[in-house]
């Protein structure tokens, strides 16, 4: 019985053109890869930035911190949306567990599909908790 989840073929991909694009450090996609909550969710990358995704279109869910390049070898910590920051990391694994402990509640692998079906996904999955409300953020 196959217990892979549907979508983790797209998420393996998204991994491996991340990988090949260049654009982020090998060692924070070494950590990020390495951490199981992130693995299983879509990453992509915009100016050098380590983006994750709870679905694996686009347009992808902006509800997840992601990991900025600093200078001097380390990291900030942004978002979910540009506006928001975190904070800094002098480390890639440091940088990986500040997303981790922000990740959304009942966060899971990736679902197939757009930011618009994972919202719908969310409303019937999780219609009784509050918390999960709006955490489908609109890109900045």
């Amino acid at each position: 019985m196959d217990t892979t989840p549907p979508g983790q073929a797209l998420v393996e991909a998204g991994w491996q053109k991340v990988r090949d694009d260049g654009r982020v450090r090998p060692e924070l996609l070494e950590a990020a890869y390495a951490e199981p909550r992130l693995r299983q969710l879509f990453p992509w990358t915009g100016m050098g930035e380590l983006h994750f995704s709870r679905c694996t279109e686009w347009p992808w869910a902006w509800d997840i911190p992601y990991i900025q390049p600093a200078a001097e070898g380390e990291y900030w910590v942004s978002g979910p949306l540009r506006s928001e920051s975190v904070g800094p990391a002098a480390t890639a694994q440091q940088a990986v567990a500040m997303v981790v402990d922000r990740l959304p509640p009942k966060c899971g692998p990736a679902l197939v599909g757009t930011r618009e079906e994972l919202a719908a996904h969310d409303v019937a999955i999780l219609p009784a908790n509050p918390e999960t409300t709006g955490t489908n953020r609109s890109t900045s």
